[in-house]
């Protein structure tokens, strides 16, 4: 929800005065709200919106960091970050006018641009402002599960994300790459969070989380309810890669989890912060600059910032806002723009 201000008016003129002496005020308010209008320590002069996600995963809190920081660097706007229902929400929002800015997965902005699977046409309009981090496919199931491979879930109950997030639509193409679909398994639409739980007292037989690490979910499910992270074999990668691009091979490490001796093999994609292409170049500049000289704040927050690489606009699987293009080639960066 947006916030507004309440402008509180006042002409200086009491009750009784002269006509001649209220023209003269309202006059001086005139000249006052013109001058404010120009510029000068007036505050913000409008509201800025960052779609970020549930509260469980990192686009939020990472979102909120990002927001601030730039009502800080950014006089003339202030930024919010709002919670929403993930990837497919920001750019609905984004496309509908309600909000200037948007966390995405590369899978949601790849369709979406083109009108694929999900959309009814193709948002032609949304630009790439930003490259974020990666997110690893995390495949979850409670401890003491038999499951060992995505194609076990047959038959058996799986959270694929919030209905309209990144992840659910992540999770229909993963399902599909080992021959699965909803018909197939019992599927449950839960939060991060709402997951976590459910792994914990073993009410779902899996979940999948497409998120980096570590993910504060995630944790909470693999050290508190003693939930298993299963591979995704490179050659289930290799048949998404086949049919969606934007996808390439990923590992969880070992150490990012407690407990996590071996790397897990899995699928990777990365996050973008995008907007329509009318965006003000100077916002954009903003982002970006936060983006590469704020990263001690933004690791303060979550460390998996460490991991946004702004080089990566060069592998935008969409087109590049202009502004982001030239803010490129300033700084070295040319290979998006070519």
């Amino acid at each position: 929800m947006r916030m507004g201000r309440n402008v509180r008016e006042e002409d200086g003129a009491s009750t009784g005065r002269r006509t001649a002496a209220a023209a003269v005020g309202t006059l001086v308010l005139a000249l006052v709200i013109a001058v404010a209008g120009c510029g000068g320590d007036a505050g913000p002069s409008r509201f800025v919106s960052l779609g970020t996600a549930g509260t469980g995963g990192i686009y939020y809190p990472l979102g909120g960091t990002i927001a601030s920081l730039l009502s800080t660097a950014d006089s003339a706007r202030q930024y919010n970050a709002e919670v929403t229902g993930g990837s497919l929400e920001n750019v609905t929002r984004l496309r509908d006018g309600e909000i200037e800015l948007g966390m995405s997965i590369g899978t949601t902005i790849y369709e979406a641009h083109s009108g694929g699977v999900g959309f009814d046409s193709a948002f032609s309009d949304l630009r790439v402002v930003a490259p974020l981090y990666p997110n690893q496919g995390h495949v979850l199931v409670p401890g003491g599960s038999d499951v060992q491979s995505v194609a076990d879930f047959e038959g058996r109950s799986l959270s694929v994300g919030s209905a309209g997030s990144g992840t659910e639509q992540f999770s229909r193409q993963l399902l599909a790459a080992y021959d699965l679909t909803y018909e197939d398994l019992d599927e449950r639409f839960l939060t991060f969070t709402e997951s976590a739980q459910a792994l914990g007292d073993a009410s779902i037989d899996g979940a999948v989380f497409s998120v980096g690490y570590p993910a504060s979910a995630a944790l909470q499910a693999i050290s508190t309810a003693g939930a298993r992270l299963i591979p995704v074999d490179s050659a289930h990668v290799e048949r998404l890669r086949a049919e969606h691009p934007y996808y390439d091979l990923g590992v969880i490490p070992a150490g990012a989890y407690p407990g996590l001796e071996r790397d897990v093999p899995t699928v990777a994609m990365l996050n973008w912060i995008v907007a329509r292409d009318d965006l003000e170049d100077e916002v954009v500049r903003h982002v970006l600059n936060v983006l590469d000289q704020r990263r001690k704040e933004l690791v303060a927050t979550t460390d998996i910032a460490r991991q946004i690489d702004l080089g990566r606009l060069s592998d935008a699987p969409i087109p590049v806002h202009p502004a982001a293009e030239a803010w490129a080639r300033d700084h070295g960066a040319p290979a998006c723009c070519d």
